[in-house]
């Protein structure tokens, strides 16, 4: 799903239905236009324990506005019908387990989705829901942390496909200044277990971030920094614009367009 190349990949995620499935659809295609590289479509859940504050408010919006897992799934096909990008759809299990995961996985593949990423999966019990999506074709993506040890990492990489994440440091999701020195070291050890790529995320919210990760690892992940531009402009009618300028902001392909406020951490100040 991810391929070395000169230019840093990207893979991007925001929130299905935020501010609702409508406008969700259209940030889908602007960070597609923009050039991601993958398009991560988060389905929406009560207690998204891995999430910082950013992507829980957007959780809550979602959910507010009637987007559930299946809806999810009918948004990431009307975006499959236009998109280039391949699509990721990263959910907790617990939505998972209530649709039934033959059920899950078979209308996620008929809807164009390319790979899963259950984040809270435990690696030693995945065996069951990785057969199930490899037999609908889907890949199937771990988490890697910086406390995994080279056995979980192999495991993780014999089970997965696609691409592995690697979490650049411990704790939650959320825009930070500078990436943690464990990222290297992290993506180092990943890369001598496996040939898979490896996604870096976690904290990634500026173009130097990008660019950093790109010495390392095969794309950036970038969530929270996107997630906030759509919290900023609801309903605005400049919302897919602003998104759009925002990741090509973030590829580095637009100059200033999309910059956030010198002195900012990388996304615009909104109210906590």
């Amino acid at each position: 799903m991810l391929r070395r190349a000169q230019a840093p990949g990207l893979v991007a995620f925001a929130t299905a239905g935020d501010p609702d499935l409508s406008r969700s659809e259209a940030v889908f295609l602007a960070l597609d236009a923009a050039g991601t590289s993958v398009l991560e479509i988060g389905v929406p859940f009560s207690d998204p324990l891995a999430d910082g504050p950013v992507i829980q408010r957007a959780s809550y919006r979602a959910l507010r506005s009637g987007t559930t897992l299946e809806r999810a799934i009918g948004l990431a096909a009307r975006v499959r019908r236009q998109a280039r990008a391949p699509i990721v759809l990263f959910t907790y299990l617990n939505p998972v387990l209530r649709l039934g995961v033959e059920r899950f996985a078979g209308e996620a593949a008929q809807a164009g989705v390319d790979g899963v990423l259950v984040v809270d999966l435990p690696l030693d019990e995945a065996g069951p829901f990785r057969d199930a999506a490899a037999g609908a074709g889907l890949d199937t993506i771990f988490l890697v942390a910086p406390t995994s040890g080279p056995e979980r990492i192999r495991r993780a990489a014999a089970l997965g496909s696609g691409f592995l994440y690697a979490v650049s440091r411990l704790g939650v999701t959320g825009p930070r200044e500078s990436l943690p020195g464990l990222a290297q070291a992290l993506v180092s050890r990943i890369r001598t277990e496996t040939t898979l790529p490896v996604a870096l995320g976690f904290g990634i919210s500026h173009p130097a971030h990008v660019r950093e990760a790109a010495r390392w690892s095969d794309a950036a992940v970038v969530g929270s920094a996107i997630v906030q531009v759509v919290e900023q402009y609801g309903s605005d009618t400049r919302l897919a614009e602003a998104v759009h300028g925002r990741l090509r902001w973030l590829l580095g392909t637009a100059g200033g367009t999309g910059a956030p406020p010198a002195g900012s951490t990388g996304v615009p100040a909104v109210d906590s």
